[in-house]
C-alpha cells in the first residue's frame, strides 16, 4: 500500500476522525487516511486486526507491507486507484492478513471518500474487520477467495512472464522462478526443475533448502518419477492427492512425506516440438486443480520453456564466441630478458545483466631483434562474433609487420591498409610500443587510441601525451597514413601501461576524468606489476563501466649493475662549433668516469665522425647521447640522432679523397654498430665493449 500526498502539509482539525462506539461493539477497527500529507491513522482494533503492538507502526501506509502480502497491497492499491479516479464514493474489498506467526487471515475493508468542491479526493474514512469467520462456510467464501486468488495468481503469472522476458542465462532464469516474488507466490511448498542434457534430466533447482532427494541429481527418462514421465510423454501431469502421489511414484514419495504434499503439478517444458525439460510445484495446501488452474500453469510452462530455450542457446553462442576469442588472443606472453610484462583481459559486461560479451580488445607482445620488444594494444569496434575475427586477423599482420623489421609508423601504416581492405565495415584504435630495453627508448605509435601512461620508479603515475592518427582502417579510407612517432624514455624501475578504453571510461562522465581515476589508482596501487594489473582488472569489474577490457604492463628490469650517471645527452646546433667541443668534453670525462680510458680516443673519434656527419648530411640538429650499458656484458653506446630519414652508406673516398671513410672507421673501431628509424629521423648507434678491471 503506497504512500500518498506529502508530510510538509498540515492535517485537517478534525484528523484523525473519532470512530462511532457501535464499530467497537461489532469488532470494527477505524482508519481515517489524509490523502494530502499521507498518514494513515489506525484505531487500536484495527492495529489488532494487523496483528500490529504499540510502537510498531508509524502511520504510513507504505510500512503495513510486513503485514499486507505484496500481491494483496498491489490488487487494494490498484483498487482504491480506480475509485479515486472514477468519481466513486466508497469501495469495498477482501484482502488476507499476514500476523505475527505467519499465517494468513482474511479482513475486509470499506473506504468512504471525501472530496473537496473540485472534486479532488483529500481523505479516506473507513473501517476494517476481521472476516475469518465470515468466509469458514465455504458457500459463502467462495466467490471473494477465488476471485482473490485468482487475481493473486495472475498477477504472479504476468510478473514472471516479464522478469523472464528480461533473463539472458539459465541462472537468470532459476533466479526469476525462485525470487520470492516469484512462483512460490503461487502458493507452491516446494519447485524442482531439471534439463534434458544427452538422455538424462540434471536437476538444477530444487526448494526448499533441505528438500533434495538422494539419487536424483541424475535421472533418466525412463525412470520412475514424474519429471521423467512428463518429458517421456511430453504431457503435464496433475497429481491431486496424497494417495495418487503414494500410488503413481512410490519411490519418490517416501523421500518427500517431510514436506506434507497434498498435491504436485509436473510440466514438460517444451520448445520446437522437442522436450528441453520439466518443472514440478508441489503444494501442501491444497488437493486437486481447476480447468483455470491447469490452464495457467500450462501457460507459464509454456513462457518459462521459451525463456530457456533462449536461455540456452545464448549460452552456447557465449561459449563458441569466447573459445573465438581466446583463439584469437595470445595464448603465451614470451619471456623478455630485461622486462616484467603483465598483461589481462576481461570481458565485456553489457546492460546490467550477468554473463559476459566479447569484443574486440587485444594485446600482443613481440620479441624484436637487437633487444627491442613491440607492445601492441588495440580495440576493434563491437562486441560480437565478427569483432572477435576481425581482432585475431588484425593481430597477427600487425605482429607480422613488426617482425618484419618494419619502422612503427610503417607497421601502424600497413595494418590500417590490411584493415580497409578486408570484408568489414570495422575500424580499430590501437597503439604500438617498440621498446630498447637496453637503452630504455621507447617509439609510440597511436591510431586513435587513449594515451599510454608511466609509473615511475617512484610510484608516481603520469599521462603521456602522443600525438596520434586516425584509427586503423579510417586512415586508410582517408589517405593520411603518415603516423607520428613519440619518442620517450623509460628508466630502470619504470612501467609502461597500455589499455584500452574500457578501463577509463565510465558512464557519465568524459574521457578525461576517468584517466585521472586510473592514474590516481596507479600512484596507490601496488609496485609488483602482475599484483597491479589484477587490482586494476578488479577496479574495471566493481566501477570502470561495462566495456571489456585489456591491460598490458611492461616494467623495464633494474640491471645488475647501474653505472653512476648512465645516460649523458648533448644538443648540437649546426655552425655552432663550441657544443660539438662541449660534446667532445662530455664524452672524453664519461669515458674516464665509468672506469674505460683505455676507450677514450677511439669513442671521441668515433662519435666526433658521426656528429660531423649528422650536420654535414642533414639540415638540421644533432643529439649525441653517451650509455652505460650493464645487460649482456659492460658497454658504452654512442647515439646520435638527426631529422634526417635517409640512411648512411659507406662511399668509396678514392685515393685522393678526403671524406667518405667515415663509416669505415666507425666500422673498424666500434664492436657493434647499427641505425634506426626514430620519429621522422634516424639513429645511428656503436657499441663499445668495456673490459672488467682486473
Amino acid at each position: 500500500m503506497a504512500d500518498r500526498g506529502a508530510s510538509a502539509l498540515s492535517l485537517p482539525d478534525d484528523w484523525p476522525a473519532h470512530p462511532d462506539p457501535i464499530l467497537a461493539l461489532n469488532r470494527m477497527g477505524s482508519f481515517d487516511w489524509d490523502l494530502d500529507v499521507g498518514l494513515f491513522h489506525m484505531d487500536p482494533l484495527a492495529h489488532e486486526i494487523f496483528d500490529l503492538r504499540p510502537g510498531e507502526y508509524d502511520g504510513h501506509p507504505a510500512h503495513l507491507t510486513r503485514r499486507v502480502p505484496p500481491t494483496e497491497a498491489y490488487r487494494l492499491d490498484a483498487l482504491i486507484a480506480q475509485a479515486l479516479k472514477d468519481g466513486s464514493e466508497n469501495y469495498g474489498a477482501y484482502f488476507r492478513v499476514r500476523r505475527r506467526d505467519g499465517t494468513l487471515h482474511w479482513a475486509h475493508t470499506q473506504g468512504y471518500i471525501r472530496r473537496d468542491e473540485t472534486g479532488r479526493p483529500r481523505r479516506i474514512i473507513g473501517i476494517v474487520r476481521d472476516a475469518t469467520e465470515e468466509l469458514s462456510d465455504p458457500a459463502v467464501r467462495e466467490e471473494p477467495v477465488r476471485d482473490a486468488v485468482r487475481r493473486e495468481r495472475a498477477d504472479v503469472v504476468e510478473r514472471t512472464t516479464v522478469a523472464l522476458a528480461h533473463a539472458r542465462t539459465v541462472e537468470d532464469v532459476l533466479d526469476v522462478l525462485k525470487d520470492t516474488e516469484g512462483l512460490p507466490n503461487l502458493g507452491a511448498a516446494s519447485l524442482v526443475m531439471g534439463l534434458v542434457e544427452a538422455g538424462r534430466i540434471r536437476l538444477v533447482a530444487e526448494g526448499p533448502p533441505g528438500s533434495f532427494v538422494p539419487g536424483t541429481r541424475i535421472t533418466g527418462i525412463d525412470d520412475p518419477y514424474p519429471m521423467s514421465e512428463v518429458v517421456r510423454t511430453l504431457s503435464p501431469r496433475f497429481i491431486e492427492s496424497p494417495q495418487e502421489f503414494a500410488e503413481g511414484y512410490p519411490v519418490l514419495w517416501p523421500h518427500i512425506t517431510g514436506l506434507r504434499i497434498t498435491s504436485a503439478a509436473y510440466l514438460p517444458l517444451i520448445a520446437q516440438a522437442r522436450p528441453i525439460g520439466a518443472i514440478g510445484l508441489l503444494y501442501s495446501d491444497r488437493r486437486g486443480f481447476t480447468p483455470e488452474e491447469r490452464s495457467v500453469l500450462l501457460a507459464l510452462g509454456s513462457s518459462i520453456a521459451q525463456s530457456l530455450q533462449r536461455a540456452m542457446l545464448y549460452e552456447q553462442e557465449m561459449d563458441l564466441a569466447q573459445s573465438l576469442q581466446q583463439a584469437m588472443l595470445p595464448r603465451t606472453i614470451p619471456s623478455v630478458p630485461g622486462a616484467d610484462v603483465a598483461v589481462r583481459y576481461r570481458a565485456a559486461s553489457l546492460g546490467g545483466m550477468l554473463g559476459r560479451d566479447i569484443g574486440g580488445d587485444w594485446y600482443d607482445l613481440i620479441p624484436l631483434p637487437g633487444g627491442r620488444v613491440g607492445a601492441v594494444i588495440g580495440d576493434v569496434q563491437g562486441h560480437d562474433t565478427h569483432a572477435a575475427a576481425v581482432m585475431g586477423q588484425l593481430r597477427i599482420v600487425l605482429r607480422a609487420y613488426a617482425a618484419e623489421g618494419h619502422t612503427p609508423a610503417t607497421v601502424m601504416a600497413r595494418a590500417s591498409v590490411f584493415l580497409h581492405e578486408l570484408d568489414t565495415d570495422r575500424f580499430a584504435t590501437c597503439l604500438y610500443a617498440e621498446t630498447d630495453l637496453a637503452t630504455g627508448v621507447v617509439q609510440v605509435v597511436r591510431a586513435g587510441h587513449i594515451d599510454p601512461l608511466v609509473r615511475g620508479s617512484d610510484g608516481r603515475c603520469r599521462r603521456v601525451s602522443v600525438e596520434g592518427g586516425l584509427p586503423l582502417g579510417l586512415s586508410a579510407e582517408f589517405g593520411r597514413l603518415a603516423y607520428p612517432v613519440a619518442t620517450l624514455e623509460l628508466d630502470p624501475g619504470e612501467t609502461l601501461l597500455l589499455c584500452t578504453d574500457g578501463l577509463v571510461e565510465k558512464p557519465g562522465s568524459d574521457l578525461d576524468d576517468g584517466m585521472r581515476a586510473l592514474t590516481a589508482l596507479i600512484d596507490a596501487g601496488p609496485e609488483d606489476v602482475h599484483v597491479l594489473a589484477d587490482r586494476l582488472i578488479d577496479e574495471a569489474d566493481t566501477g570502470f563501466g561495462g566495456d571489456d577490457v585489456a591491460l598490458l604492463l611492461l616494467r623495464r628490469s633494474d640491471p645488475a649493475v647501474q653505472e653512476a650517471g648512465g645516460r649523458l645527452q648533448q644538443h648540437v646546433a649546426p655552425g655552432d662549433p663550441e657544443a660539438l667541443s662541449q660534446a667532445r668534453r662530455m664524452i672524453r670525462a664519461a669515458v674516464h668516469a665509468w672506469d674505460a680510458a683505455e676507450l677514450a680516443d677511439e669513442v671521441e673519434l668515433v662519435a666526433d665522425e658521426l656528429i660531423t656527419n649528422a650536420l654535414m648530411h642533414t639540415e638540421g640538429a644533432a643529439v649525441v647521447t653517451l650509455r652505460a650499458l650493464t645487460g649482456g656484458g659492460r658497454r658504452l653506446r654512442v647515439e646520435v640522432e638527426d631529422t634526417s630519414s635517409a640512411l648512411p652508406r659507406p662511399r668509396d673516398a678514392g685515393e685522393s679523397g678526403v671524406s667518405g671513410r667515415g663509416l669505415l672507421l666507425v666500422d673498424l673501431l666500434a664492436d657493434r654498430w647499427g641505425v634506426e628509424a626514430r620519429g621522422g629521423g634516424k639513429v645511428v648507434w656503436c657499441d663499445f665493449v668495456v673490459a672488467r678491471p682486473a
